[in-house]
């Protein structure tokens, strides 16, 4: 019985998405006069929730033209709007303001399309220790967030210090390729001050606080060791490393659009992704606080619990990150 509703659902799902809805489409045009992409552009504020819903419409239309709208070429965007203008048969002297709003929003479906290529090449890039492009990125990072210690030498147990594993950085971009260090590197040189802190605050030992009957019952040397027993406690580079992973992910799963196409009013870019990064090791470090984990063993556990928590934010299509990035005051606001 329950295999048959499910059938049943799904008949009735189809019947509509294949015939209904689209009825009721062409009886809301004759009612209203207006295509559905007119009554997008027209009943929606510019951004995430207008683009999301021409994208939608785009990619479900029988139209061979604008199901293709959205893979065409940046150059070919203007041409692409005449086209669907002329299709659709709407007067653009009497409509002008719907080819500008179909052209934004156009120009960001296409732009993040491109940002997902190109994320994606740089993931897909191995770090090699014999390109001196990437050398010279490694020893930037190293300059910018330890402007005072020279490094001894390129295989260095100085790594550390900025928390890669071992004494040979290479090895810890396996997973996220150039994409890690390219994210790292701008974290380090384009909100210095808060990277420097957050590395700063990795590396120290948190104060526990106990109350007078905890440290009654304890000796001296159980109480000091109880005070600084648990750190903040995270490698820098690492974790960097990780959740650049995080916001791949989020970029590739289309998440990430309710952000970009409410802060970028054109085409997405790399430095849309890259600011969006600065914000996420902020955010998890504050995050990483909050959630008070006994060790590092605990990162998978916190890590799912932030995407989580970023995955539901951005599923308002009027949240986005901070539209203006201003280093070390990044926070998510509602537009």
């Amino acid at each position: 019985m329950k295999h048959f509703l499910r059938v049943l659902t799904q008949f009735l799902v189809f019947l509509y998405c294949k015939c209904l809805w689209r009825g009721l489409k062409f009886v809301i045009r004759k009612v209203t006069g207006r295509c559905e992409l007119q009554r997008i552009c027209y009943n929606n504020k510019p951004g995430a929730r207008r683009t999301l819903k021409i994208e939608s419409s785009l990619k479900c239309s029988k139209n061979e033209l604008l199901q293709s709208a959205v893979s065409v070429h940046p150059d070919a965007v203007e041409k692409t709007i005449d086209d669907i203008m002329a299709l659709k048969k709407i007067n653009p002297d009497t409509n002008p303001q719907l080819a500008i709003s179909l052209q934004a929003s156009l120009f960001q479906i296409v732009g993040y399309r491109n940002l997902v290529l190109e994320v994606e090449k740089l993931r897909m890039e191995p770090y090699d220790c014999e390109n001196p492009k990437h050398e010279e990125m490694l020893m930037k990072l190293w300059k910018a967030l330890r402007p005072e210690s020279p490094l001894t030498g390129r295989i260095s147990k100085q790594w550390c210090e900025i928390g890669f594993q071992g004494s040979d950085p290479k090895t810890d971009f396996r997973g996220m390729g150039l994409l890690g260090l390219h994210n790292l590197l701008y974290f380090a040189e384009h909100d210095k001050a808060t990277a420097l802190q957050v590395l700063h605050d990795s590396l120290q030992p948190k104060h526990r606080t106990i109350s007078k009957e905890e440290a009654s019952k304890m000796s001296k040397a159980d109480w000091e060791k109880k005070k600084f027993d648990k750190a903040i406690g995270y490698s820098f580079a690492i974790v960097g490393i990780n959740i650049t992973d995080l916001a791949y992910s989020l970029l590739m799963s289309g998440a990430l659009k309710t952000h970009l196409y409410n802060v970028a009013p054109e085409m997405p870019s790399l430095v849309h992704f890259q600011q969006t990064f600065c914000y996420l090791m902020q955010e998890f470090h504050r995050f990483w606080i909050e959630e008070d984990p006994c060790d590092i063993m605990e990162f998978n556990r916190v890590r799912t619990k932030f995407h989580k928590r970023i995955l539901k934010q951005l599923k308002n299509p009027d949240m986005a990150l901070c539209p203006h990035f201003t280093a070390s005051d990044l926070h998510l606001v509602n537009l």
